[in-house]
């Protein structure tokens, strides 16, 4: 089954931001545009929710009528989902190849207005959900501007995240920075064995190499045509990655899904590159 680019629209600057970028990807990629409005349950007065769904159908068709002006090869189709946003918008991330979303800025207090439906949608989707600025163009694509992804832990925590790079920086013919933090030990990470490992290896610098290394070998043999760069700095991850990242044309993060009593929650570096990456973000949940 072909699975499409789905991207989800509300009518907002940053919705059809998202819808243009979905499309360059569709093109770029050789996969049909499906374009979604999720709405919530009908109203009540069924002469009001028959209006507001004349009007919803009127702007996907002008949205997707706009999409294939620029792309007329592309085959877009259009959906109104009824339901709980949230779950619509799963369902139908479940269906994608990727799922796209717009996002509504950055900064200490206006990044959060990505939302707690964008919030809920990128913690629980089982696809790769990218988000993206209403500022958004589509130069630093064509500029042929790096992608930066993060990767951590051992070659299996970041396979996710490091497989979607590695394909979108082979499909836009870009290079790809892969940025690892580290820190220095401190009493609560310490431990005889992980300080015998880092001696080993030739110093605490000299292991985190050595390990992001391992990481990147199953994706080098398999892209050898992708010109990457391993940036490994002493630093929060978070920190680091959004300073590699300033000027990339895409920041991908993996993701590590928490539960608490208010509902999922990413993890504290997604979560940041989310927040404050002025470039289009994409989000992999683990294989």
């Amino acid at each position: 089954m072909t699975r499409p680019i789905t991207v989800g629209a509300d009518g907002t600057a940053e919705s059809l931001a998202a819808v243009h970028w979905a499309a360059r990807e569709a093109v770029r990629r050789d996969l049909p545009l499906r374009i979604v409005h999720a709405r919530p349950k009908a109203d009540s007065d069924e002469r009001t929710a028959d209006a507001r769904e004349a009007d919803v159908l009127e702007a996907l068709r002008h949205t997707a009528g706009e999409v294939t002006g620029h792309h007329p090869g592309l085959t877009v189709t259009t959906e109104l989902a009824d339901g709980v946003p949230v779950q619509a918008l799963l369902v139908a991330a479940a269906e994608a190849e990727t799922l796209v979303l717009g996002s509504r800025g950055h900064g200490a207090i206006v990044g959060f207005l990505l939302g707690s439906v964008g919030q809920q949608v990128i913690a629980e989707s089982t696809r790769p959900v990218v988000l993206v600025r209403a500022a958004d163009r589509p130069e630093p694509e064509a500029a042929g501007r790096e992608i930066v992804v993060g990767q951590q832990g051992g070659p299996d925590d970041s396979a996710a995240a490091l497989g979607f790079a590695f394909e979108a920086a082979a499909t836009r013919g870009a290079g790809l920075r892969v940025v690892r933090a580290w820190a220095l030990p401190t009493v609560f990470t310490y431990s005889p064995a992980s300080m015998a490992l880092a001696d080993e290896a030739g110093g605490l610098e000299q292991y985190e190499r050595t390990a992001l290394a391992e990481a990147l070998r199953p994706w080098l043999e398999r892209f050898p045509d992708v010109k990457v760069t391993q940036h490994v700095v002493m630093g929060s991850a978070g920190e680091v990655l959004l300073s590699a990242a300033a000027h990339a044309q895409l920041t991908v993060v993996g993701r590590r899904a928490h539960r608490s009593a208010v509902g999922s929650r990413i993890g504290s570096v997604a979560h940041a590159v989310v927040h404050h990456a002025p470039s289009p973000v994409a989000v992999v949940p683990p294989a």
